[in-house]
């Protein structure tokens, strides 16, 4: 089907925004990973890292779109193991969720114990703030490879159309790329959202191993938890707000 065809198309329109939909959560795990990971860089590195990181996710995604029949064979069965046929796809996912869990648990570590950590990078001096930058783009990069091909996999389920895919993926990495900052902002601000942001991490790292084993957890269950965690954590802000204000009143009343 030519592009006219596809424009012309109802079908098309409603597969078009399905994708788009779905490619923009897909991508909210990859850019809490970003925002988490460029925030423990340089505040004059952030942004550069930031927009590096969601580049490489544009162009492998693209790049893996110019690849979908290869794509396609990675969900067959290379070997069967405790009842399970274990495809590349299979193991690209436990391999990136254990790697998740294994951020997300060191991050939450550095959370808790936050002064033995200060000492470890005053200890190492500027040495470290070279390796912090290019070790997180390696493992934004890494990230970005997982997420990337699930998320033309699931492209490559929902339509066979080449151009919806592309205009869907493009669509979303714009949405991560004007995202990217101000979430990242958000979680610097606000402390104990970076601990709910990990906690994220965690879980989505788990599905992905899990899923990589062949137990599929529908996204919805992930996104519904990770939206009531949020709702809360926002009802605690708003708490806290509230409590600081009538502290402040109450202070003043006094003096």
């Amino acid at each position: 089907m030519d592009i006219a065809a596809l424009v012309a198309d109802p079908a098309a329109w409603i597969a078009l925004v399905t994708l788009v939909v779905m490619e923009v959560v897909l991508g909210i795990d990859n850019l809490i990973f970003i925002s988490i990971l460029t925030n423990k860089l340089p505040p004059e590195h952030r942004e550069r890292a930031r927009k590096i990181g969601i580049g490489l996710a544009l162009v492998m995604r693209l790049g893996l779109l110019g690849t979908v029949a290869w794509i396609v064979q990675l969900t067959n069965p290379l070997f069967e193991a405790f009842g399970h046929g274990f495809s590349w796809k299979d193991l690209i996912l436990i391999a990136g969720g254990v790697f998740l869990v294994y951020k997300a648990t060191k991050e939450i570590h550095h959370s808790v114990d936050v002064v033995d950590h200060k000492e470890d990078l005053v200890g190492a001096g500027k040495e470290v703030v070279k390796m912090s930058f290019s070790a997180a783009i390696v493992q934004i990069l890494i990230l970005d490879l997982v997420f990337s091909i699930d998320s033309i996999i699931t492209a490559v389920g929902m339509t066979p159309h080449l151009p919806i895919m592309i205009v869907a993926v493009l669509a979303a990495v714009t949405v991560m790329l004007l995202a990217a900052t101000p979430l990242a902002n958000f979680i610097e601000k606000n402390p104990t959202i970076v601990m709910l942001a990990l906690a994220f991490l965690l879980m989505i790292g788990g599905t992905l191993i899990v899923e990589g084993f062949g137990v599929h957890v529908p996204k919805g269950y992930i996104y519904a938890a990770m939206a009531f965690s949020a709702g809360v954590e926002a009802l605690n802000m708003f708490a806290k707000s509230a409590r600081a204000k009538n502290k402040s009143k109450g202070g003043g009343t006094l003096h």
